[in-house]
């Protein structure tokens, strides 16, 4: 193993190349400012890394005012609604005329993140795949410094002005922060899902939403070709064990294709486990590191907001530190949780908000019949109320 002295040059070190880190550094090389993504996967990794795929107006608009678009604009879906499959009906919600009128344009996170590399790359910025960051040091003081391991087991060091943690919930960026320094908000759902993709076009136009009494089971259009499955299941189901055959059942009788309509049925081609936890730090700063996406807040996907809310605090981080290293002026930066932590609180609210409207709780006591019949009531209230539909398209597009 080498070892390679401590170097300065990036003003800004930035871990982790998702959608956070991606667009935080497209931004800042925009504006002039020079700074080093570290990414401890592999390109082909990171550009093939199946996740969320709806992106909210903000989103959209952010990526279109800085020249990261065009592969949205071109491959990307305009989707402005989403049906509720119950046992009373189905219903639809065309949300984009609702609330601000506002949609979702659904666009895979490997083709937003492939083409943020290859812009990122093409402005002249340095991106070091492969590479884990072992140690963040110096966050008290004015030359914070980064410790990283290479594929070949090179030591790399680096140090720069400020730090940005993208590294998500598990990255090294929250366990450099000293215990106490923050508030730690956290909850377990209670939920888990079976996340599918499938290779089969999606079998509606709207986003689908099934209330079954065996348990919620989602739709969500990817590609022409490709459709993301969601069934609920207990804690600790192992996704190998469902063959195709059995997932297509399950999927046939919670969506209720006999009256609902038939499933464009294909094979299975990605199985995973999501728990749906949700977490938030507060501060999403520590001295001169600076927090972005999964790193400063775990959201559930039950509303899609995950990747919106890395891409709205990427934006804010970045004006705040251009302001500070182009006009010496840290007054964003200082304002920075204050800025972005109400923002993450309403996502997290919407979010829990959708979990108790998509599923019911388990069991037969009289607990489990008032809550079941308290989910009954939002899901009529949302059918019926324009004021609930209009509260629910501002919250469902909104971050």
């Amino acid at each position: 193993m080498t070892s390679r002295a401590v170097e300065d040059g990036a003003a800004v070190l930035i871990i982790g190349a998702g959608p956070a880190g991606l667009v935080l550094g497209n931004l800042l090389l925009d504006a002039g400012i020079d700074c080093l993504v570290v990414e401890r996967q592999s390109r082909e990794h990171v550009e093939r890394r199946a996740r969320a795929g709806f992106l909210a107006a903000n989103t959209v608009r952010v990526l279109t005012e800085n020249g990261l678009a065009d592969g949205l604009l071109t491959r990307g879906q305009r989707h402005d609604a989403c049906a509720f499959l119950t046992e009373q009906g189905r219903f639809e919600l065309k949300y984009g005329t609702l609330g601000r009128g506002e949609v979702h344009h659904v666009y895979p996170q490997q083709d937003l993140v492939t083409d943020l590399v290859a812009q990122f790359l093409a402005r002249g910025g340095e991106l070091r795949f492969d590479t884990e960051v072992t140690e963040v040091t110096g966050l008290d003081g004015d030359r914070p410094c980064v410790t990283a391991r290479t594929a070949d087991g090179t030591v790399l060091r680096r140090s720069g002005r400020y730090v940005a943690g993208c590294d998500g919930r598990h990255g090294v960026s929250r366990r450099a922060i000293p215990e106490g320094a923050y508030r730690y908000y956290r909850r377990d759902h209670g939920v888990t899902w079976l996340a599918l993709l499938a290779e089969a076009p999606p079998s509606m136009s709207a986003i689908g939403y099934a209330v079954h009494e065996r348990g919620f089971a989602g739709h969500m259009a990817r590609t022409p070709s490709v459709t993301r499955y969601y069934l609920q299941r207990p804690k600790g189901t192992d996704p190998q064990g469902w063959t195709d055959e059995r997932i297509w059942k399950e999927l046939n009788l919670r969506m209720r294709v006999d009256r609902f309509g038939a499933l464009n049925e294909g094979p299975i081609l990605e199985r995973g486990i999501v728990d749906m936890r949700s977490d938030v730090l507060d501060p999403i700063r520590y001295g001169s590191m600076y927090l972005v996406g999964d790193a400063a807040s775990l959201i559930s996907p039950a509303a899609a907001k995950g990747a919106n809310l890395a891409v709205m605090e990427a934006e804010i981080l970045a004006r705040a530190l251009v302001s500070a290293l182009g006009s010496h002026d840290e007054t964003l930066l200082d304002r920075y949780s204050a800025d972005c932590l109400p923002r993450i609180w309403r996502a997290q609210e919407f979010s829990h908000w959708m979990i108790n409207l998509l599923h019911a709780p388990s069991g037969d006591d009289d607990e489990v019949v008032f809550l079941s019949g308290l989910q009954l009531a939002r899901l009529e209230t949302l059918r019926t109320s324009r004021a609930h539909q209009d509260y629910f398209a501002e919250n469902y597009v909104g971050v």
